[in-house]
């Protein structure tokens, strides 16, 4: 009998012992391709020596230390190294435990610049439909993951909400792409407008969605459209590249591939590869100097902000993913996944689209590929697909409601940036048969087979 509090109560996981590399080995000695890295995270694998010898490191000088007292030489090296390789604008870096904390953060200093230009007006955040931020009340509030917030809607302010930029759900069978980026932007500005821009403190979007839709990337042009509108209204543009950031999509930053720079990013999981937990934001420098010269005060903090152990372990991540040429690996790797999806898993009915960038590729599972028609939330497919992988020695990230938080499935692949071709195909392989025989056993039951 566990004492922990388990995410199911109702049973408890099967015991993790070891990892080395892209696998996972449970108690009874069975190995597992960590085909998600978790949730994005494992982005080196596990294990990696160079990572536990940094950890080891710091922790016999120190582990820890206070921000209200000190700072410690490996936060300041860990800034260092993270502004030295983001774009020239972003300056400042604020270290905290995770992803939710990240965008918890990028909230608040969003809304003390306001205060401290004299516009308390500012209270309302823009989001998006089907987006996710974080499971803390302001992140949870700020996303648009109908089934994560629902039980805790009483608790959250009100934001609100525009479209998802989601070419495959979104574009009209007589509109091009061009056309439909112009629409999504126009339907931006006018909700803006129809707000009233005076009141709006920031956007929050994941450059390339994550868990909700599952590896949505934005249309050529979107982002620059919505940051340019942003500019004009004095609105903020906070990305949430807490997933899809730090080298995941074979860029460091997701947004560079889109030739725009918000004003705000938190990024999460890649920056320590599971080795600590550990976030940050960036923040330019209009936004830090306007805070620097009022109050001088970002009113914000955690017990466990700018850990020194945590920091260790992220620099010694960072500096391997560059010593190691791991962004090249991710382009390469990511094309071969995706080729590798694409050419055998076109022929299932059920495989309806295939999406992404680099390492971050979200497969959507329909009933009907030429209407999009989804199975119905009752058959869970999502949560079958990952089961019947994981036996089969896989382990792959579900989500179901991909369209609306009710309906839809998905599959997220987000594996360490050091996965070979050989993994790859047994991954391919694994996908293939798993999702045949699970959708396949769903329309058994239907009696539509």
């Amino acid at each position: 009998m566990s004492h922990v509090l388990h995410r199911s109560l109702k049973s408890t996981p099967i015991v993790a012992v070891s990892g080395q590399g892209c696998y996972l080995k449970d108690q009874n000695g069975k190995t597992y391709l960590d085909a998600c890295g978790g949730a994005a995270v494992s982005c080196l694998g596990h294990g990696h020596k160079d990572v536990i010898n940094a950890m080891h490191h710091q922790i016999d000088k120190l582990a820890y230390a206070h921000t209200s007292f000190f700072t410690s030489d490996v936060i300041e090296e860990l800034a260092e190294q993270l502004v030295h390789t983001a774009p020239k604008s972003l300056n400042k870096v604020y270290f905290v435990s995770g992803g939710s904390e990240a965008m918890e953060a990028a909230l608040k200093i969003a809304r003390q610049y306001f205060i401290e230009i004299g516009q308390p007006e500012r209270t309302i955040f823009l989001g998006r439909q089907q987006s996710y931020h974080g499971n803390t009340l302001g992140a949870l509030a700020v996303g648009g993951n109908d089934w994560r917030k629902k039980s805790f809607l009483p608790l959250l302010m009100n934001v609100e909400r525009v479209s998802e930029c989601n070419e495959y759900r979104g574009k009209r069978a007589n509109e091009t792409t061009e056309q439909y980026t112009e629409r999504l932007l126009a339907e931006f500005e006018t909700k803006i407008l129809s707000i009233g821009p005076q009141k709006i403190i920031a956007f929050c979007a994941e450059t390339v969605v994550g868990a909700t839709s599952g590896a949505v990337p934005p249309t050529p042009q979107y982002l620059q459209g919505i940051h340019k509108i942003c500019n004009t209204y004095g609105i903020l543009y906070i990305a949430d590249e807490v997933m899809c950031g730090m080298g995941r999509t074979g860029h460091l930053h997701a947004f560079e591939q889109d030739n725009v720079v918000p004003d705000v990013v938190t990024v999460a999981k890649g920056l320590g590869g599971g080795y600590q937990p550990i976030g940050a934001i960036f923040v330019k420098d209009f936004i830090t100097n306007t805070i620097k010269h009022g109050t001088g005060f970002f009113q914000h903090g955690h017990t466990y902000i700018c850990h020194p152990t945590a920091a260790a372990a992220a620099l010694a991540v960072q500096k391997i993913i560059h010593r190691d040429q791991l962004l090249s690996a991710v382009k390469e790797q990511g094309a071969y996944l995706r080729k590798q999806l694409n050419e055998k898993l076109k022929n299932l009915d059920s495989v309806g689209d295939i999406r992404g960038r680099g390492l971050f590729l979200g497969i959507e599972i329909v009933k009907n590929k030429d209407l999009k028609e989804p199975f119905q939330p009752h058959h869970n497919i999502h949560k079958l697909i990952k089961t019947e992988c994981f036996n089969k020695g896989a382990m792959v990230y579900p989500m179901g409601g991909t369209i609306d938080g009710r309906l839809g499935d998905h599959i997220l692949i987000a594996p360490p940036f050091i996965i070979q071709k050989i993994e790859i195909d047994f991954l391919v392989d694994t996908l293939y048969t798993v999702i045949k025989q699970v959708t396949e056993t769903a329309y058994i039951k239907e009696g539509t087979c």
